[in-house]
């Protein structure tokens, strides 16, 4: 996900996408520990989405514009 894409989203979508990436998360971890991940390095795509999501929603609460 772009930042460009984030940016374009409202406070109330970025609380869901969060909730959601956080979800993804813990099922891509949990399929990792039974041996049923195909794609490891989706775990990192998400982990990056999530810091995304997270530091425009900083930046948006810190008045900070790009």
């Amino acid at each position: 996900m772009r930042p460009d894409e984030i940016r374009a989203m409202s406070s109330e979508e970025l609380v869901r996408k969060l909730d959601d990436l956080k979800e993804e998360l813990f099922n891509l971890r949990f399929q990792m520990a039974t041996a049923q991940l195909d794609n490891p390095m989706r775990i990192r795509e998400v982990r990056r989405d999530i810091a995304r999501v997270k530091t425009i929603m900083r930046e948006r609460q810190l008045g900070i514009a790009r």
